[in-house]
């Protein structure tokens, strides 16, 4: 990597000019960047911007019990947060309950404990749901079982969940190539994420039933490019396989969402989220035909990348959170999560925490960037790296089909093989000095404490959630929750919707750990290395 070069590898030119987007092939700029709100949707997907309504402050929180994790949801909407984004502990990604042998020791580390409809309850207790203008959670590998927790809630409390903006990340295919939080094998995972995506078309048509998700593509040492090309062909392998089932694209694509990182390197990652709608606008249209054209309006969830954090002067990092959102922002993200400056060592503090929300609002209020619509739209250099990356994004998708799709690459170790070199390369970078990262290796002070106050949960934490779950088994109806894992058992093995049953488990308190074991059953699990 030269100094002139972006984080990919894409060249910056010393001056770019007219000739710059001239020799890629743009003869006419104007027409080729459009206008905001038209496909390829490349300035944006709506016409006014920000000015109609600026982006969700989308804050990802959670800890602890759901007790826990309600005050810290509390707190952040009373200051201002517009969006919840609850981050879920380890064993209930996994499908694990909090009693599990392999939940000892993770239980409400990174996120909150979600055992039962019980702990939903307190977690969103007080909370209006209805108000929130965006719900989200890390649920993939058990999409159908969060989706039934909301269902079941809004039952409960006497509002339609379908009025709720409920958001499931549902992107099961990418912890496979990323992040490992996987259940069964990759055929019966894609289906189980499809049976979500149907359900949400069929009864919750203003749920977003997918976030096609490249943060933790990224985060695991992916360049831009392949960030977008392995998401985007997860998103095919999503959409393939629900028009098969008989949906229109046009049932569900309108609001799919995509979860990208915001990196710093600026120019970089202001091309990268229009690239990204470049590319999407035109995969739909070619794949599946659309006839409404919001089916290519890729909405974007940033997220600023954790991976960019350093423990060496952790409030350097706090500058690169900004430049981070800057990018979402000039990007024209719908939805932004900043990260907090002390996330290389933990869960944040409730002051870590303050101050990335802080960020937010100061880009929201007092930088009048939300006063026009893409603001470096025209840019030589930003349109220049925005055909840079839409290209290389289309090539290595092309790769992706010569494979076979998404699932072979899966199967085959294609996608972890280019990851592990990307990372690699990336490693050798900072460790040889040519990718600078301050304080760690230019402008050190050894000196520096390399620690801030760090966040703990309470060690009680695991036993006070035990000794929930035993009491929610110890009230409910043992008939009712067999009846209902007998019924889910029999739709998962004969490849009926199994959302449904789901539901109904949900209703009786069966546990997530209990739904997860019955689909195990009949799905199988699938190995770690």
């Amino acid at each position: 990597m030269s100094d002139w070069q972006t984080r990919s590898g894409f060249e910056l030119e010393r001056t770019f000019t007219p000739e710059s987007v001239a020799s890629r092939g743009i003869e006419d700029l104007a027409e080729w960047v459009g206008v905001p709100g038209e496909p390829p949707f490349t300035r944006g997907i709506d016409r006014e911007g920000y000015r109609r309504q600026p982006w969700i402050i989308g804050q990802y929180a959670g800890f602890g019990t759901a007790d826990d994790a309600n005050a810290r949801l509390r707190m952040l909407l009373e200051r201002g947060q517009t969006g919840l984004s609850i981050a879920l502990d380890l064993p209930t990604q996994m499908g694990f309950d909090s009693d599990h042998e392999l939940a000892r020791g993770e239980v409400g580390k990174i996120g909150v404990a979600i055992d039962s409809l019980a702990d939903m309850e307190m977690l969103l207790d007080g909370i209006p749901l209805e108000r929130v203008r965006q719900i989200r959670t890390t649920a993939n590998a058990i999409g159908p079982i969060w989706l039934a927790m909301i269902v079941v809630l809004g039952e409960q409390r006497g509002f339609d969940p379908g009025a709720v903006r409920i958001l499931i990340q549902n992107d099961v295919l990418k912890e496979y190539i990323a992040r490992s939080t996987f259940i069964y094998p990759p055929e019966p995972a894609l289906r189980l994420a499809v049976d979500t995506i149907e359900h949400c078309a069929r009864h919750l048509p203003s749920w977003t039933p997918l976030a096609m998700s490249g943060y933790h593509i990224r985060e695991t040492g992916s360049t831009a490019v392949q960030e977008l090309a392995f998401t985007f062909a997860n998103g095919i392998a999503y959409a393939d396989a629900a028009v098969a089932r008989g949906l229109s694209i046009d049932d569900f694509a309108p609001r799919l969402f995509t979860f990208l990182s915001a990196g710093h390197d600026l120019l970089e990652e202001v091309a990268k989220f229009r690239a990204a709608r470049r590319v999407w606008s035109r995969l739909v249209e070619e794949r599946y035909s659309p006839a409404d054209p919001d089916s290519g309006a890729l909405r974007i969830f940033a997220f600023s990348a954790g991976s960019n954090l350093t423990a060496q002067q952790p409030m350097n990092n706090m500058a690169r959170v900004t430049l981070a959102a800057l990018s979402a922002v000039l990007g024209s993200a719908q939805t932004l999560h900043t990260a907090s400056f002390d996330e290389a060592f933990g869960t944040p503090t409730v002051e870590a925490a303050r101050a990335a929300l802080g960020t937010q609002q100061v880009l929201m209020e007092e930088t009048n960037l939300i006063g026009t619509a893409d603001p470096l739209g025209g840019s030589w250099a930003i349109e220049s790296l925005t055909s840079d990356i839409e290209e290389a994004v289309g090539q290595q998708l092309r790769e992706i089909e010569e494979q076979g799709g998404a699932l072979a690459c899966i199967e085959n170790g294609w996608f972890r093989a280019r990851l592990d070199d990307s990372a690699y390369e990336d490693q050798l970078a900072v460790q040889s000095g040519e990718r600078k990262v301050v304080g760690v290796n230019v402008h050190r002070d050894d000196s520096d404490a390399l620690s801030p106050a760090v966040f703990a949960t309470d060690p009680k934490t695991e036993s006070q959630q035990i000794a929930r779950l035993e009491a929610v088994r110890g009230r409910r109806d043992q008939g009712d929750v067999e009846a209902a894992l007998g019924r889910l058992r029999e739709d998962a093995a004969t490849g009926a919707n199994v959302v449904p049953a789901t539901i109904e488990a949900v209703r009786a308190y069966a546990t997530v750990g209990e739904i997860a074991d019955v689909l195990r059953e009949v799905f199988g699990s699938y190995g770690r290395a």
